[in-house]
């Protein structure tokens, strides 16, 4: 691969009454008709703003243009909209993926090798905890599951059925997130993890990890974009008005390695606290606005550390992996490579 896309940053405006707006080639950002701050417009990839915050459109209009894109999410971190101008890449490559996702076959092999990865690197976290935290946790529990998530990857191999495929990935979820509680070590009083619920999610820890997929699934939706690719059409999350069911399949060689593992770091540095999460009339439980400013900081942080690609064989920032990946999808649907090599991590 000749290139890899330079990791720029994303402008995460995190207050509801925050207002953008465009002053020649930078953005401003207003409280009150007050200015409170400049972003020069080459410095950014995306904006994603949380809330009712409002852009204006010649902003909008200058972002679309320069491949910046605008997302609009609620408080809470769910989805609402983006602003992105014209498709990258070319109809072929699109109608292509289109034929793979309505070809049963074609779209399990696929499929496979996303869940391959996820396996792959769920394994791989349980076997960093058992090396690094040996002395704080009780290891045999942790060498079971590593050992039987090892065992089931035959059997997602020989999936004949995406159905059959999802149920092998579901046993490994549970094996996984039997173990999530034992991964943490501190603040267990305020984060317990009794398995994971959402919509809406019912704890600090599942809080943070539904938060942070959410994001996660948004940085695919644009890496696959980017390339040429419908991200509406998945190959294992099948077709659904509003759900970008090829970014949801993308990220799921991610969630452990990327996702949880942060979340995982914010609870065990004690960088969130309990005083940072906001507990609604049914039971839900949200990030406050200072939780969402001190998870932006080090998710960014996150996203500038490095790591070596072990398909590339080049060193990249992890920010970069959605795009990296989408675009190795991107060539084994046009025909370039042989297979969609999932992301393995080290």
């Amino acid at each position: 691969m000749s290139s890899i896309k330079k990791l720029l940053n994303t402008l995460y405006i995190n207050t509801p009454n925050r207002y953008l707006s465009l002053d020649g080639e930078t953005v401003c950002i207003k409280e009150e008709n007050k200015i409170i701050g400049r972003i020069p417009l080459h410095n950014l990839e995306g904006i994603v703003t949380f809330g009712y915050t409002g852009v204006s459109p010649s902003l909008m209009r200058i972002c679309a243009e320069m491949g910046i894109s605008v997302v609009f999410m609620n408080t809470n971190g769910k989805f609402l909209a983006e602003v992105r101008g014209n498709y990258h890449g070319n109809v072929l490559l699109r109608k292509e993926q289109y034929r793979i996702s309505d070809d049963q076959e074609r779209s399990l092999c696929v499929a496979k090798n996303f869940i391959i990865g996820k396996v792959y690197n769920s394994r791989a976290v349980l076997s960093r905890m058992v090396r690094d935290y040996s002395l704080r946790i009780e290891t045999q529990p942790f060498l079971d599951s590593i050992e039987y998530i090892k065992n089931t990857v035959p059997h997602i191999l020989n999936s004949q059925s995406t159905a059959e495929l999802i149920g092998w990935e579901e046993k490994c979820a549970v094996a996984y997130f039997n173990l999530f509680d034992d991964m943490i070590l501190q603040q267990k009083d305020d984060f317990c993890f009794d398995g994971r619920n959402r919509r809406p999610p019912m704890d600090n820890v599942n809080a943070l990890l539904s938060f942070t997929y959410s994001i996660f699934s948004t940085m695919c939706a644009s890496a696959l974009e980017s390339v040429g690719l419908d991200p509406y059409v998945g190959f294992l999350h099948k077709d659904r008005p509003g759900r970008m069911s090829l970014a949801l399949d993308l990220m799921e060689e991610f969630r452990s390695v990327f996702c949880d593992r942060f979340v995982l770091k914010l609870i065990n540095k004690k960088i969130i606290k309990n005083e940072h999460f906001t507990v609604k009339e049914n039971g839900a439980v949200f990030l406050t606005e200072e939780g969402r400013k001190i998870y932006f900081q080090h998710w960014q942080d996150r996203k500038a550390d490095k790591i070596k690609h072990p398909f590339l064989s080049e060193t990249i920032e992890l920010g970069t992996l959605p795009y990296v990946q989408a675009l190795l999808l991107a060539r084994y649907i046009r025909g370039d490579i042989d297979e969609y090599p999932p992301f393995f991590w080290k």
